[in-house]
């Protein structure tokens, strides 16, 4: 709902904006409203997002009137088929690549970038794990990708680098 006292305000910049599309002949910009209603610009935008006109999800649209507004809209959240295929055999591949490493090795690397949950642990965490310090799984670490830079392992999982 607009309230009260923004009615006669939204209609008086309706009534002027009218006006200098008349006088100007093309749309005013917020500037050249704010001037000739002695408001600033800020305060004119924000009344013409009072004024605007929401509108129905559920509007039919087209020429059959079988569909709605919102079934055009994107589901941002939707998981596109194709995604989930590419991601399900990139686990499978990054899977098998670990599966090449030694057992500390491959468990140091889903750790420290969350590959079982989701959580990135750091190395004093995964230290603790380990039973090691954090300088100790920083060495593990570096060696390890070391390892999996080399193109016997990488080759496998260069397709899903774009």
């Amino acid at each position: 709902r607009i309230p009260v006292h923004m009615v006669e305000v939204i209609n008086k910049l309706g009534r002027i904006q009218r006006e200098l599309l008349q006088d100007l002949g093309r749309e005013a910009t917020p500037e050249e409203l704010a001037k000739e209603m002695d408001i600033t610009p800020e305060k004119v935008l924000e009344i013409q997002q009072y004024a605007r006109e929401p509108i129905s999800l559920d509007q039919t649209i087209g020429d059959e009137g079988d569909s709605q507004l919102g079934d055009f809209i994107e589901d941002s959240e939707a998981v596109v088929a194709v995604d989930a295929v590419s991601f399900t055999l990139l686990q499978d591949q990054l899977q098998s690549v670990l599966e090449t490493l030694s057992e500390r090795e491959a468990g140091v690397v889903r750790l420290r970038f969350g590959l079982t949950d989701g959580q990135p642990r750091t190395l004093d965490e995964i230290g603790q794990v380990y039973g090691v310090t954090r300088e100790r799984i920083r060495q593990i670490e570096s060696k390890t990708m070391s390892k999996l830079r080399h193109p016997s392992r990488s080759q496998v999982l260069r397709d899903y680098l774009d």
